[in-house]
């Protein structure tokens, strides 16, 4: 069995390499993509497409997916994960630092690394409770998407961790480079969100979706772009991505929600401009507040100097 996809090509992906484009817009790997093409399950406008063609924006891809064998949605087993740092362990939780280019846990369709499958290479042991492939995980970050997490290595740390984001008295608190200049320089959006009436892949601001509030405050405004702190009242999947493009201030390299390509280019950026800066809660064992930093990527902080210039 299989799983059809048939989407057209975002403005902002015009250009791209078929495997990058397609990373992007379906959350796999690149080298799952290429395979995908090299096995002709890639089409474009109902030809077969080679990894390197270029897409063409408003062009039909049509992407032939695999059904995963089922192990693929079982507990991921242990994977060492390059750049996955590991910023507190202690015998309820271990906090990372997590990487572009890792989810948080296995799913239908990803062929990459895991948060969970690192955390377990590393020798942590991961909770059993949740569902079997998501052990140990109370929240996630996007594939594109880094910085701190963390995972519950108890059972105990695990029911109190999901009562507590389910409560909202987790802080979370992300920095984001939106394009231009959001007016007023701090607010809050308050809009329902949910997946996008056209788009499967994508979410978008829907009249009877699910209620969503975002705050956010700019702490530097260069001249293309501004640098954010946001603050996430819920969690809804790319809540800040959609917020701001709903705002008609994209991320800077977020090419599926309408970012400027020519921007993200100048930049030198692969993906959004999205760091989880920050994460406090009350530890799980005795209550205390913990708060945990995560420091820019590379690649951020190369595209915050090049703003800078």
């Amino acid at each position: 069995m299989s799983d059809v996809r048939r989407l057209p090509v975002p403005d902002g992906l015009e250009g791209m390499r078929v495997d990058a484009g397609l990373s992007r817009l379906l959350g796999l790997s690149r080298t799952a993509v290429a395979a995908l093409a090299e096995d002709g399950r890639v089409e474009v406008d109902g030809r077969p497409a080679g990894k390197s063609d270029r897409l063409v924006a408003g062009a039909w891809l049509e992407v032939d997916l695999p059904e995963p064998e089922r192990e693929t949605t079982l507990a991921a087993s242990p994977e060492v994960v390059p750049g996955l740092t590991v910023l507190h362990a202690d015998d309820d939780i271990v906090v990372v630092d997590k990487p572009v280019g890792v989810a948080a846990h296995p799913s239908p369709g990803w062929t990459g690394p895991t948060v969970v499958g690192g955390v377990a290479a590393l020798g942590y042991r991961v909770s059993t409770s949740g569902a079997e492939e998501r052990q140990g995980i109370v929240h996630r970050l996007d594939v594109g998407t880094t910085g701190v997490m963390v995972v519950a290595t108890s059972e105990h740390a695990y029911t109190e961790l999901k009562r507590a984001f389910k409560e909202r008295t987790v802080e979370k608190r992300y920095h984001a480079v939106a394009q231009g200049h959001p007016d007023p320089s701090s607010g809050t959006i308050d809009a329902p969100i949910d997946r996008h009436p056209k788009h499967d892949y994508r979410f978008a601001v829907v009249a009877d979706g699910k209620p969503s509030v975002t705050h956010y405050d700019t702490i530097e405004a260069f001249r293309a772009a501004s640098l954010l702190d946001v603050r996430l009242e819920t969690g809804r999947t790319h809540q800040i991505r959609v917020h701001l493009s709903a705002l008609r201030h994209p991320l800077a390299g977020d090419l599926a929600y309408g970012a400027d390509p020519t921007l993200a280019r100048r930049l030198k950026l692969e993906r959004q401009w999205l760091h989880a800066r920050t994460l406090a809660f009350a530890h799980p064992a005795d209550g205390r507040r913990v708060e945990f930093t995560s420091p820019y990527p590379a690649d951020l902080a190369r595209a915050l100097d090049l703003l800078a210039e």
